[in-house]
């Protein structure tokens, strides 16, 4: 009993890690494989594994070594069937074997330590049948140290495996890949990592609450050493009892039903009780930002079970996750689920880079609730046209609504019979019944409006008219059309201009292409054929740009003339005239004709 109290603490981690492929969770995949593999007798010389952290890579790897050099009373035989210790099991367990070699590559990345192996695999194991080495973290050997190990891993001594471990696959060359037989180790699932964790609480005889047990596996992420590492701390944060209560406070969670109840009062716009529940969780110990992302994965699942409601089945969740999960799904239309994802995943963002956490938290809010009840672009768009907005598309027989006002989840879906009075009111601001809150009110579709069997013609568009090269410059930027209008003002003068016939002068270094171009656009708004022509004669004057910079520079030169300008510059040395801005009517005629001296304002 002494010995017990005094000798050190085993965490659950190093204490249930699998020693054969019986007790290896989540990987059923990889077993099938390598158990066909051995009972073939097709046992590859190298094998490289990959995944997240903690999901068995170097658990696995060791397993594999005692499965090569297994051996017992009939002697040496590879099997994966390890229920029974063999000769050589004991000291690869406890990693003392000399035949098997495990490297950390992490801080052994040279073409030296490569070197070292390279020199030992001359020579044979001394008392297993294979010599196995066993390379964690190989994408973090040298480019040298790769091409070191290249013709060795190969073509190795028959003797000899490797097993490399790595979590990112993607640095370790093709070359070194195409040589190894590979396994992606997998996240385990909620179900199984949930009945693992159970598993291991019985046999050590805690209690817990399955709530609890959620919460940890939620925040392990699929990783089983994540998970019993996080186990590991929620009994010593308990007291030897794994609780929800505890588990919340361990990992600065709210209370889920409570995260539920904020995302219903923000949805239904009810912002300043969502306030309230916000600093509730704050003065419980709850961080900002992870409230901002417990919402977000809320609104994720609500989002899933509405897409696919079998997911609402997942083990992993609480009741009211599953419950009022469902319910919100079936009643929150997709537009507001995305809009609110949007404005969490930014909100989370912000959160995390602001001076005071939960002022950001309460701008989130506010802006989520404000958001839930803007229109869609295509009810906008009917609104301000006068049309009927279109209904929401919706599966046979099953009508829109909104969560309800009510707290706890729970009221029925809210219908806005009067359709047609919704129409005629204005998009943004609409009166509605007592007790509907506006950011959870939608129009439903009450019954089909008959429609005229006449449909009006649609309008035809107007055909603009032009009479001068100006005109034909304003029409260009009215139309929005950029390059025509650079190529009028920069690259073109005109010669000659009347109705349906144009005669230009191309600037120098000017695209030709701009003569169909302008062709093509006159028909395309006039209506009618336009003859644009290019004159055979050099371009006399200056394009429209070039007019205007002329006026630019004379107005400058003639604002350093007047005698109020130079007084300012000598009375204030250092200053200097910025810009000279040209009165409206100081524009320039028709450029065909002379025009006369500019009238400028001088500041």
């Amino acid at each position: 009993m002494a010995d017990a109290q005094t000798s050190p603490y085993l965490v659950l981690a190093r204490k249930y890690r699998p020693r054969d492929f019986s007790t290896l969770v989540g990987q059923d995949a990889m077993v099938q494989t390598l158990g066909n593999a051995f009972k073939q007798n097709r046992i590859h010389h190298a094998f490289i594994l990959t995944g997240v952290r903690g999901v068995g890579k170097t658990t696995t790897a060791r397993i594999l070594a005692r499965a090569f050099n297994y051996e017992d009373a009939s002697g040496r035989h590879p099997t994966l069937d390890l229920s029974v210790e063999g000769e050589h099991c004991r000291a690869i367990i406890e990693g003392r074997h000399v035949d098997v070699v495990e490297m950390d590559a992490a801080s052994n990345t040279g073409i030296n330590d490569i070197r070292e192996i390279i020199d030992s695999v001359k020579y044979g194991p001394v008392s297993a049948p294979f010599k196995v080495y066993v390379i964690d973290e190989v994408h973090m050997l040298s480019t040298a140290a790769f091409n070191g190990l290249l013709k060795t891993l190969e073509e190795p001594p028959p003797y000899v495996k490797f097993i490399f471990a790595t979590t990112e696959i993607r640095k370790v060359p093709v070359t070194i890949l195409s040589r190894c037989m590979r396994f992606d180790l997998r996240r385990i699932t909620p179900e199984v990592m949930t009945g693992y964790l159970q598993s291991i609480l019985e046999q050590e005889g805690i209690g817990f609450e399955p709530e609890a047990l959620a919460m940890i596996v939620r925040a392990g992420e699929g990783s089983a050493r994540d998970n019993l590492s996080l186990l590991d701390q929620a009994i010593a944060h308990g007291g030897g009892m794994v609780t929800a209560t505890t588990v919340k406070a361990m990992l600065g969670l709210g209370d889920r039903s409570r995260i539920i109840d904020l995302f219903e009062q923000v949805m239904g716009g009810r912002i300043g009780d969502g306030l309230e529940t916000l600093r509730d969780l704050y003065d419980m110990g709850a961080d900002p930002q992870t409230l901002m992302a417990d919402l977000a994965d809320f609104t994720h699942l609500v989002t899933r079970i509405k897409v696919v409601p079998a997911a609402g089945e997942d083990l992993s969740l609480t009741p009211d996750e599953r419950v009022r999960g469902a319910e919100y799904a079936g009643r929150l239309p997709m537009r507001a689920l995305s809009r609110a994802w949007q404005i969490l995943f930014k909100g989370h963002e912000e959160v995390g880079r602001a001076n005071n956490a939960l002022q950001a938290a309460e701008m989130v809010l506010v802006r989520l609730a404000y958001a839930a009840d803007l229109p869609t672009p295509d009810e906008l768009i009917a609104k301000l046209g006068n049309q009927p907005a279109p209904a929401p598309a919706l599966p046979p027989g099953q009508a829109m609504g909104r969560l309800p006002s009510g707290g706890g989840g729970g009221g029925q879906a809210m219908r806005v019979e009067a359709a047609q009075q919704y129409q005629n009111e204005p998009a943004i601001s609409r009166p509605l019944p007592d007790g509907v809150p506006q950011a959870l009110a939608t129009p439903v579709l009450v019954a089909a409006q008959p429609q005229s069997s006449v449909q009006p013609a649609p309008p035809q568009p107007s055909m603009a008219k032009v009479g001068s090269y100006r005109e034909l410059i304003a029409l260009a930027g009215a139309k929005r059309d950029v390059l025509l209008k650079l190529a009028l003002e920069g690259q073109m003068r005109p010669v000659s201009f009347s109705e349906g016939q144009i005669e230009v002068a191309l600037a120098e270094g000017a695209d030709p292409g701009v003569i169909a171009m302008l062709s093509a656009r006159l028909q395309q708004w006039t209506g009618s054929r336009w003859l644009v022509t290019v004159s055979s004669k050099p371009p006399e004057g200056m394009t429209l740009r070039q007019e205007q910079q002329e006026r630019q520079r004379a107005a400058h030169a003639a604002a350093h003339e007047d005698p109020l300008v130079q007084a300012i510059l000598e009375t204030f040395p250092g200053a200097k005239v910025v810009n000279v801005r040209l009165r409206d009517d100081a524009v320039a005629p028709e450029p065909e004709t002379a025009p006369p001296p500019p009238e400028e304002d001088e500041e």
